[in-house]
């Protein structure tokens, strides 16, 4: 597999999702879902939980405890504290290990901001932050809502929510529009039995050319196909694909950045900024709120081209691809400060990440 990140184009870095929701709302049963349709990729979960785990069809190498344990598909999970994150992300992000993307599953009762905050903070070169994916269950969420009146607070600070046991829920409709009234712009996708499309979440089809947790080819190929998911458990998502020939100015990408929609989940791919930065093109990596870029070296034979991909629920493709078509920018000379607000989401090596904010306008 090809490399995702990095500087030096030689640090291949894993997306670490933190998985949360309360007691009974269904983190398990999605997270044994992703394990089934991994569609080849190495998944590695961090269960921050004691107890037995139920993997259906699949043998555990061991009782979950202090210890590593290894599943039928060779993914690795574990039962950790919270403060041995960094532990086992350095474990999992090994070479050696082969893994693909990270999934922390939270504690129910868990305060995921905390998890967050540890991912961000990590310095480990080898991975990135994933997003945070809270699962509510519908049928109980009003008398959850009650019982623990802090899950307004989760919901605001998630990337995706995913409503699950849709089917059992009263009202339906309701549920879904109160959810997506407590969001803070996040993917709100609904579920039965935890079964979102994985493709959501992580390539399940790695490929030499990485973009973050997408291979880019795979997702293009996605995109173009419409509406045809047959064999898809369940969709949930739009994806839209961009690519230019024409450089993009920086400004005006930031602006779109800046005013992405809500349900807009991820956004993947590489930006060439022209005169602005003829020796780099610049991959970049949205997830809800968080925005990263990484400046890499053209190559001799590659072709100049800006190619993104746009994943989210609910949002209008068309207009995104207009609006991502207004950032072109046929200008023949760079403003020598059009660079600053691009530069500003640029990691140094001596920096961890510090917070989960927007960029700012």
């Amino acid at each position: 597999m090809g490399n995702s990140w990095g500087d030096s184009g030689s640090q291949r870095q894993i997306p670490v999702i933190v998985l949360a929701g309360f007691l009974g709302s269904g983190k398990t049963t999605l997270l044994n879902h992703l394990l089934h349709r991994s569609g080849g990729s190495r998944i590695g979960a961090i269960v921050n939980d004691f107890g037995a785990i139920e993997i259906d069809a699949m043998a555990v190498a061991g009782a979950l405890g202090d210890s590593t344990v290894s599943l039928g598909n060779g993914c690795l999970c574990c039962a950790v504290d919270a403060s041995e994150l960094d532990l086992y992300l350095d474990r999992l992000a090994a070479p050696a290990a082969g893994i693909d993307v990270i999934v922390i599953e939270a504690s129910g009762l868990a305060e995921p901001q905390e998890l967050v905050r540890m991912v961000l903070a990590s310095e480990h070169p080898g991975i990135v932050y994933g997003g945070l994916v809270e699962v509510v269950d519908a049928a109980e969420f009003d008398e959850t809502r009650a019982r623990h009146p802090e899950i307004d607070r989760h919901l605001a600070l998630a990337d995706l929510v995913v409503v699950n046991k849709l089917d059992r829920a009263d009202d339906a409709d309701r549920t879904l529009g109160l959810v997506r009234s407590l969001t803070d712009r996040a993917a709100v996708v609904p579920a039965t039995y935890g079964r979102i499309d994985p493709e959501f979440l992580f390539d399940c089809r790695p490929s030499e050319e990485r973009v973050g947790q997408l291979s880019f080819d795979d997702l293009h190929q996605h995109g173009q196909d419409g509406q045809n998911h047959a064999g898809h458990l369940h969709t949930g998502y739009d994806s839209l694909s961009f690519t230019s020939e024409v450089p993009l100015e920086p400004r005006r990408l930031m602006r779109f950045l800046d005013s992405r929609p809500e349900g807009l989940y991820r956004i993947k791919g590489y930006v060439d900024f022209g005169p602005y930065d003829p020796l780099n093109r610049y991959a970049v990596h949205a997830v809800g709120r968080f925005l990263r870029f990484y400046p890499e070296p053209w190559t001799s034979r590659a072709t100049r081209l800006t190619q993104l991909v746009l994943i989210g629920s609910g949002i209008d493709a068309d207009t995104l691809g207009k609006e991502l078509e207004g950032c072109k920018d046929g200008a023949p000379h760079a403003d020598e400060h059009g660079m600053w607000g691009v530069l500003r989401y640029v990691q140094r090596p001596d920096e961890a990440e510090a917070d989960l904010e927007d960029p700012p306008a």
